[in-house]
């Protein structure tokens, strides 16, 4: 009776199973999704504040301001920027005693102009000061490395005694809680994407672009492409030296060009490495342009002043300015003055 039964459904034509009958959606509860995009938004979260913020950066800074790696990376620093000084005929002295003759003529109005090149903002005749620009700093609400960058800044601007006012700072990548946390800490977030080409107008300024593509340290170089403009700049960022190691020779020159040729005019001291932070400044250094060194380079160094093209450059690790696209959005003023208090 086996084989008839089976024989007999064998010869019955095939036909698929239909598909069994869901519950309606309606009685099984529904998991709401959040987009992609608001994973990394600090604004999606709504653990996430303006005062959060504030106070995860204030813990950062105290830890590191505790740590063996502030105390040697501040050794370090003082040491190249007391060897910046003597190239520049700074006064000779403890690096304090040279910080101590900072005195700027500037206004709180004048917080939003440009580094450098700011009207009120210029140095007194015969005083010594620094400036400090810094790009690339990323998303510190919502990234602990890119906190700890951030709070490695507050403390460098403290002991250099940089007013705060005169630190300009850029990510594309900041949301508009980090616009308004930037400005509560007093420093300027600048409005637009400069990609690096911004010129130190004469003074002294230090640049600080941890783990930037390559293209924006040739952008700064092109932008400040003299001995005299060079000799004024530091830049605290990736090692300029692994750049060339890392990269082929001739990618290097024909990509970034400004980068291979100044390698021959810079002094290079790299940051100490320390278990607790080594994923936050590792492969960087401390970079300055002795006069000395510059002038010694090959004449035709600086004949060629052509502004950088990177249309067939591969892994390009830049975020190119949108020229016709609107501004960075900026905080309202009462988001600003709320955030202000918890500073």
């Amino acid at each position: 009776m086996a084989a008839a039964a089976a024989a007999a459904a064998a010869a019955e034509p095939w036909r698929p199973v239909a598909p069994r009958r869901r519950r309606p959606a309606a009685r099984r509860p529904r998991q709401r999704q959040r987009p992609a995009a608001a994973a990394g938004d600090p604004e999606a979260d709504p653990d996430v504040d303006g005062g959060v913020v504030l106070r995860r950066i204030r813990e950062a800074r105290e830890d590191l301001r505790v740590s063996d790696f502030w105390s040697s990376a501040l050794e370090t620093i003082n040491k190249c920027l007391m060897k910046h000084l003597e190239q520049l005929d700074a006064p000779v002295g403890t690096l304090s005693e040279a910080i101590g003759s900072l005195h700027l003529d500037s206004s709180p109005d004048d917080s939003g102009a440009a580094p450098g090149c700011s009207p009120g903002a210029s140095l007194a005749p015969g005083a010594l000061g620094w400036k400090c620009v810094c790009y690339g700093i990323g998303s510190f609400a919502t990234c602990v490395i890119a906190r700890n960058q951030l709070a490695f800044l507050l403390l460098f601007l403290e002991e250099c005694q940089i007013p705060r006012s005169h630190c300009w700072v850029y990510d594309p990548l900041f949301s508009r809680l980090e616009i308004a946390v930037l400005t509560a800490l007093g420093v300027t977030v600048l409005g637009e994407n400069e990609e690096g080409k911004r010129s130190v107008c004469g003074e002294p300024t230090i640049f600080y672009m941890l783990h930037c593509g390559t293209a924006l340290y040739n952008n700064l170089l092109w932008s400040n492409w003299s001995a005299d403009a060079l000799s004024k700049m530091v830049i605290i960022g990736n090692s300029f030296r692994g750049l060339e190691e890392r990269l082929l020779t001739r990618i290097l020159q024909k990509n970034y060009a400004y980068v291979a040729q100044v390698l021959g005019g810079l002094e290079e001291q790299a940051l100490p490495q320390t278990a607790q932070y080594s994923d936050v400044f590792n492969d960087t250094s401390v970079h300055w342009f002795p006069v000395q060194k510059l002038q010694q380079l090959p004449a035709d160094t600086w004949a060629s002043r052509e502004e950088p093209d990177y249309r067939d450059c591969e892994d390009l690790e830049i975020i190119r300015s949108q020229k016709h696209g609107a501004q960075a959005t900026r905080p309202g003023r009462s988001q600003r003055a709320g955030l202000r208090g918890l500073v």
